[in-house]
């Protein structure tokens, strides 16, 4: 990954927060920071609007201001853009290493709020996209990845040990697996044996899938469960401790419009208090 972390601000607190948190994974990174205002400017002849362009470009540079003095060393470079938010967010991110978003706090069902620009940018971007939930910075304890070996996921492995390298935290991976349908209409004795054959064969492709991984990153201390269950529930409940928590979406190569988060990195984005990453792949 070379290009800048990009982070989208609009002066929000979570927006506040995904800033500091772009700024300290640029610096971990070596990498350069982006700071990215958009929204649809209003036109100048407008009454009120040379203000409100104004006080945005001051806030901006405010922020850009705070975000030198958190990491000095970190190239900072601050962008107004005029336009849709997703547009210029999704298009960033074709050259970005990440990009990182704000995310509200808990709505009335106990769910982070995710609104509409970070919904649609999670859903479209071509980079892994981090969601940082507001007023909280990121806690000490593993980073936990999801892990479905029934479609590999090389980008979303290589996020997972490299995050966990960068921050010298241990790697904790989360395989969520189910019997095969039908069996619960098995004799007892039966669905013991199926239950735990398939769960051999599970736990040798686990061990498979991240065998390479462990050699690339001998320093990362690696933890791997194999977990039965619903995966969604599983692993929401696995980052409880965690610090980070990194799943994939496929893309499916399919037309933008058609991506979609699937129901685990869904559930995650949503409940899970950590920062969040989500990585494409397919």
């Amino acid at each position: 990954m070379t290009g800048p972390v990009v982070v989208g601000f609009d002066g929000s607190p979570e927006s506040l927060a995904a800033t500091e948190w772009a700024a300290r994974e640029a610096q971990r990174r070596g990498l350069g920071l982006e700071v990215l205002h958009a929204w649809p400017w209003p036109k100048r002849d407008v009454v009120g609007s040379d203000q409100t362009y104004h006080r945005a470009l001051a806030q901006l540079a405010e922020r850009e201001g705070a975000l030198r003095a958190l990491a000095p060393e970190v190239p900072i470079v601050s962008s107004p853009v005029s336009g849709d938010p997703v547009e210029a967010l999704e298009a960033a991110s074709r050259t970005a290493a990440v990009v990182v978003l704000g995310s509200r706090g808990l709505g009335t069902l106990r769910g982070y709020l995710t609104g509409s620009v970070s919904q649609e940018v999670l859903r479209r971007a071509a980079c892994p996209v981090v969601l940082v939930r507001a007023r909280e910075s990121e806690p000490a304890g593993d980073v936990t990845v999801g892990l479905d070996l029934t479609h590999p996921a090389e980008a979303v492995l290589a996020f997972a040990f490299e995050a966990a390298a960068l921050r010298s935290a241990p790697l904790r991976v989360v395989h969520v697996w189910n019997p095969p349908a039908g069996s619960e209409y098995m004799a007892y004795g039966a669905i013991g044996g199926l239950e735990r054959e398939v769960s051999a064969v599970e736990r040798t492709g686990l061990a498979e899938a991240l065998e390479p991984w462990r050699g690339r990153h001998p320093e990362v201390e690696v933890t791997d469960e194999l977990v039965r269950g619903k995966a969604a529930v599983e692993l929401v409940d696995a980052a409880a401790t965690a610090r980070l928590v990194v799943v994939g979406r496929r893309t499916h190569h399919a037309p933008l419009r058609h991506h979609h988060l699937g129901p685990v990195a869904h559930a995650v984005v949503h409940h899970v208090h950590c920062p969040v990453a989500v990585v494409p792949y397919g």
